[in-house]
C-alpha cells in the first residue's frame, strides 16, 4: 500500500494569531504518550463533530493533542505500520479529510462568515490535497459551496486516494472543481478572493523540500493575499511551506490562523518559526494504533 502522508516534492513571519480575535492561543493539554487514535471517536464516526466550536474540538481530541509530538519521518513511519496492521490509507483519509472539513465550519462561524461566501480549498497533486478533497465533500454535505482546485501542473491528483476523492467531487452539487495549471490560473483565481469565507492550504504536508515550484508558489501568494485581506487561513497537516520536523521555513511561506494537524503533534509546530505561521494548533485523531508508533 502506498504511504498515506506522502506529497510530491516542490518544495520548502510572523504575525500575531491573535492579531483576529478569538483566533489566538493553544487549548490546554497535559503531556502524556496515552492512548492510541482508536480510543478516541474518530472523525468520519463522531456525529457531533460538525456541532462544536473550536474549543470544543480541542477537548474532543485531547488525548491526541496530549501525545508525545513527532516529526515528519516519524510520522509517515507510524503511517505505513498502520497500514501493515490492517488500517486503510483511504480511512486514514477520510478521517483526516472529516476532521479538516469539522474545523475549517468552526473557524467559519467563530468569525462570522459562514454562508457569507464558498469555502477556497487549494489542493496539491498529493495527499495533503486529498484531505482537501475530502474535506470539500463534507462541507458541502453540511450545506456550504465549495471551490475545490487542484494546483498542479498535471490534470489529474498523485496516487489513488487523492484521485479517488477528486473524482468523487464530480457527484457534489455543492462543490465547484477547478483546475489551475499554471501561475496565471491562480492569479485569475485571486481576483475573487476577498469573497471566500475561509481559505483551506491544503497545497503540501510534509514532504517539502527546496525552493517552491509553480503553481504551488502561486497558490502560496495567494493565501498571503487572502490573509491580508482578513479571510481566515486554516492550514491542513502544516502550513506551507513549513518543514514538520524542524520547524525551518521556506519563502514564501503560508501563515495560518489555525492548523489541523494528525494523530500527534508535530515537532516543527512547537518550534518558535513554526508555531509563529501555524497559530492555533489541533490534532486530530485518523486512526492510527498505538502499536504503529513502534517502529
Amino acid at each position: 500500500m502506498p504511504t498515506r502522508r506522502r506529497d510530491v516534492p516542490s518544495a520548502r513571519v510572523s504575525e500575531a494569531a491573535a492579531a483576529q480575535p478569538g483566533l489566538a492561543g493553544t487549548p490546554a493539554g497535559s503531556s502524556g504518550q496515552e492512548g492510541p487514535d482508536s480510543a478516541m471517536p474518530l472523525p468520519a464516526d463522531d456525529a457531533t463533530l460538525f456541532e462544536l466550536d473550536l474549543d470544543g474540538l480541542a477537548a474532543r481530541w485531547s488525548r491526541s493533542m496530549a501525545m508525545t509530538p513527532i516529526g515528519a519521518e516519524a510520522m509517515r513511519g507510524a503511517d505505513r505500520r498502520a497500514q501493515s496492521l490492517g488500517v486503510t490509507s483511504i480511512r486514514l483519509m477520510e478521517n483526516a479529510g472529516c476532521a479538516v472539513a469539522a474545523v475549517t465550519r468552526a473557524l467559519a462561524v467563530q468569525t462570522g462568515r459562514w454562508d457569507k461566501g464558498p469555502i477556497l480549498i487549494l489542493c496539491g497533486p498529493g495527499n495533503n490535497g486529498g484531505d482537501g478533497f475530502v474535506a470539500a465533500r463534507h462541507l458541502s454535505r453540511h450545506g456550504v459551496r465549495v471551490v475545490a482546485v487542484l494546483v498542479s501542473t498535471e490534470g489529474r491528483p498523485v496516487g489513488r486516494d487523492a484521485v479517488r476523492n477528486w473524482d468523487r467531487l464530480e457527484a457534489e452539487g455543492g462543490v465547484e472543481r477547478i483546475h489551475t495549471a499554471v501561475a496565471r490560473d491562480v492569479a485569475i483565481l485571486g481576483q475573487s478572493v476577498e469573497k471566500a469565507a475561509v481559505v483551506v492550504d491544503a497545497l503540501l504536508g510534509t514532504g517539502v523540500h527546496g525552493p517552491l515550484r509553480e503553481p504551488i508558489r502561486s497558490g502560496v501568494e495567494l493565501i498571503q493575499r487572502a490573509r491580508r485581506a482578513g479571510i481566515a487561513i486554516l492550514a491542513v497537516d502544516a502550513p506551507t511551506a513549513v518543514d514538520l520536523t524542524s520547524g525551518d521555513l521556506s519563502d514564501p511561506v503560508v501563515q495560518a490562523h489555525v492548523t489541523v494537524t494528525f494523530h500527534r503533534p508535530k515537532t516543527g509546530l512547537l518550534t518558535r518559526r513554526g508555531a509563529g505561521v501555524a497559530g492555533r494548533v489541533l490534532v486530530a485523531p485518523i486512526g492510527i494504533p498505538l502499536e504503529a508508533d513502534r517502529g
